[in-house]
């Protein structure tokens, strides 16, 4: 039985069998006609990285009651190949130097070839995805689809000290929380589960994955490099987060005046003001309570799901989500 203490073990087990899985896929192809591609992907592939999607996707499909692992594995790995060719174009669109603390693809072999690598991961992924029935099929269309719809969210978002909070769930329910949802009731599928299930599961995703990005914002503001998110990399390119849109809606004045000039002429010597800022608009607070909030409905949503060693898993990764440790 899975207990408090134990947990971190059976995680591992679930993350080493993502990951064997992975290298095998890198070894059969590299022995391909697309062994170029993949030679030149597979290194971020291979990077490490939490595996939250492919882990969720395996617990989820045995707190439906799947046995056979193998019937969903395929599933988990698509996710995780979609999940890193997005990386791969956004450390593009951003211009990062590293990931994971290693040099970002394109800066090592150009922007050309990081477009091409991203392609490549995805239509891998979509692939092993398409080897499903239809209506998961579906679902995976129609998820990438928002992705690249919450990608021009964001764009159209840049600097625009007018976002709302409505405009902030658009555009991480499009890039974060969908894949996690999608992954989670695609997996209910897999098994074969209740319509109900598959709603619960699926419910659970978008907490968890709303959760997940509203972390990454408060990192992204406090920095903890050894979790691969130093500070102000979204500040300095302009990404309306929702702590700052927060503090945007809250702060008036001569402070709300102050916050706008730092955040459209913002510098790394300007930090101690942006923190003085957020700190006295309650937006750290704000955020910690809503992550909070959605760990709890995402809690709630399991309620339906039978008693198991997975849905304790569920459970205990939401819990630890928000502080991005699994």
């Amino acid at each position: 039985m899975v207990t408090l203490r134990n947990a971190k073990r059976h995680l591992s087990r679930r993350r080493d069998v993502i990951d064997e899985a992975l290298e095998n896929l890198v070894q059969d192809r590299l022995t391909g006609t697309d062994a170029p591609a993949m030679n030149l992907a597979s290194d971020i592939l291979l990077a490490g990285g939490k595996r939250y999607r492919p882990i969720l996707t395996l617990l989820a499909f045995e707190a439906a009651g799947g046995e056979d692992e193998s019937e969903v594995l395929d599933l988990a790995l698509a996710a995780e190949l979609i999940h890193t060719a997005t990386l791969v174009h956004d450390d593009i669109y951003d211009q990062s130097k590293t990931r994971r603390g290693k040099p970002t693809l394109h800066s090592t072999h150009g922007v050309s070839h990081g477009i091409i690598a991203g392609d490549y991961l995805f239509v891998m992924g979509f692939g092993l995805g398409g080897r499903y029935d239809e209506p998961i099929v579906t679902r995976m269309a129609d998820t990438c689809a928002n992705i690249a719809s919450g990608e021009l969210l964001q764009f159209a978002h840049i600097g625009d000290l007018a976002t709302t909070p409505e405009d902030y769930y658009a555009i991480i329910d499009g890039k974060t929380a969908g894949p996690f949802a999608t992954a989670c009731a695609c997996a209910g599928m897999v098994a074969r589960s209740s319509a109900a299930d598959v709603a619960a599961l699926e419910e659970y995703g978008w907490e968890v994955g709303r959760a997940f990005q509203l972390v990454d914002d408060l990192l992204d503001l406090t920095g903890d490099v050894s979790m691969g998110k130093p500070r102000g990399t979204d500040v300095h390119e302009g990404k309306m987060t929702l702590p700052l849109i927060h503090a945007l809606t809250m702060l008036h004045g001569v402070e709300r005046e102050q916050l706008a000039d730092v955040l459209q002429n913002f510098s790394d010597d300007r930090w101690g003001e942006l923190t003085a800022l957020l700190e006295s608009a309650g937006s750290f607070d704000y955020a910690r309570q809503l992550i909070e909030n959605h760990i709890d409905r995402a809690l709630n949503s399991l309620d339906l799901l039978p008693q198991s060693d997975a849905k304790r898993l569920l459970a205990e990764v939401a819990k630890r989500s928000g502080s991005r440790r699994i």
